[in-house]
């Protein structure tokens, strides 16, 4: 086996890798039929908005204390609950828009459910990944788990799309269900991991307050979670919301869109093989560089660039998110004390996911009062000032890898 890939050789992050590379198929199926699912009953984005926005507020209240709960009761243990909630979330929608009984308010309740399983889901992996496998591969371990994301961007997508033309969007949610059942039986053989032993546990109000001193104590920590909201404000927003409909209005509609997003999907991958083997000296600036690409991409959508430029584009932005996934979570993973792991994971999403249903949200508004275009540029724009601005931290720009003394101050 090459050195590249040495973290399959361990059992359990094997487990670990095979349980995601199922559930994240499907969960790059679900997005296409989602979307189109509801542009075709209400043909209105600001109704798309309101279903993403349904699931991300629920990521949103509950992403602080599942993290404490993982801590305490098991990282392994939260992960097979969040599948199982999961399952039933995504196999009732696919019933409904089976059944050809879908209606908005059943999709946003069953998206509040997932939303709240996907909360128990985020800090828990992200604390788990160090329990599975040993110290010296771990940002290998992290380049193989966001490979298989990035592969999954690019399957997902593309059959989400044939799927949603060809057998409906009830079809494409039931293999989504389908993958998470799959994901919890090999989980299940992990046993359990990243427990506090029950002596050493202090009041759970006392756990969430040891993560965030954790968090306020390191400024490469909160600002990089600063950065990490204006991203999802100027980029997710964007991409979920006005994406699609660019596809529907001037790409051809479903398939168009789902080869932008394969074509992002297969950058991630790319980003992801190279942190297989690069190892800059410098990983938060490195990534921090990385994530610039998406700027341009937002822009070739604002256009809108013909279908193989944006493509491109967009390719390149997952260039960049492949690459800066794997530096952040292999730095807070060897940077962050064990027992605190899905603490500070959880504030880390909490940073993310707060602003997430904001962008979800005024994406509609915002291009239906300014157009399409000058909502995505301003996007652009937006989003490589704040970058800069997240660049010129001198602990953020001056990190190098872990070890003694190797943290800058302030």
């Amino acid at each position: 086996m090459p050195e590249a890939l040495s973290p399959l050789r361990e059992p359990r992050f094997r487990l670990l890798f095979f349980a995601q590379a199922a559930s994240v198929v499907g969960d790059n199926v679900s997005p296409i039929a989602i979307a189109f699912a509801v542009l075709g009953l209400t043909g209105s984005a600001t109704d798309l908005g309101l279903v993403l926005a349904a699931r991300s507020l629920p990521m949103l209240l509950l992403v602080v204390p599942a993290g404490a709960l993982a801590d305490r009761y098991g990282r392994s243990r939260v992960v097979i609950a969040s599948d199982i909630v999961s399952l039933a979330s995504q196999g009732g929608l696919a019933a409904l828009f089976l059944a050809g009984q879908a209606h908005l308010w059943q999709v946003i309740l069953l998206q509040v459910i997932y939303g709240s399983a996907a909360a128990l889901f985020l800090p828990a992996s992200s604390g788990l990944v160090p329990e599975t496998v040993s110290a010296e591969r771990l940002q290998q371990a992290n380049a193989l788990r966001y490979l298989t994301i990035g592969a999954a961007t690019v399957v997902g997508p593309a059959l989400g799309g044939v799927l949603v033309e060809t057998a409906g969007s009830g079809s494409a949610l039931a293999i989504d269900a389908a993958t998470f059942a799959i994901s919890a039986s090999l989980l299940s053989r992990l046993g359990s991991l990243g427990v506090t032993r029950a002596e050493a546990r202090s009041s759970f109000l006392s756990e969430l307050a040891a993560g965030w001193r954790e968090v306020r104590a390191r400024a490469w920590v909160w600002v990089s979670i600063l950065d990490f909201a204006a991203f999802q404000l100027f980029t997710y927003g964007c991409f979920q919301v006005l994406g699609p409909l660019v596809a529907s209005r001037s790409l051809g509609g479903a398939s168009s869109w789902g080869t932008v997003v394969a074509a992002y999907g297969l950058g991630a991958v790319l980003g992801s093989a190279i942190a297989l083997r690069v190892q800059p000296k410098r990983p938060l600036a490195a990534a921090f560089l990385a994530s610039l690409a998406f700027s341009p991409a937002l822009a070739l959508l604002g256009f809108p660039a013909p279908l193989p430029p944006l493509a491109l584009g967009w390719a390149v932005a997952g260039i960049g998110i492949g690459l800066g996934n794997v530096l952040w979570e292999t730095t807070l993973q060897e940077r962050i004390p064990p027992e605190l792991r899905s603490r500070v994971s959880a504030y880390d999403w909490l940073g993310s996911l707060a602003v997430r249903p904001l962008g979800f949200l005024v994406a509609g508004p915002l291009a239906a009062a300014l157009g399409v275009d000058v909502t995505l540029w301003l996007a652009a724009g937006g989003l490589a000032a704040a970058t800069a601005l997240t660049l010129s931290v001198p602990s953020v720009r001056r990190l190098g890898r872990s070890g003694p003394n190797t943290e800058p101050p302030g």
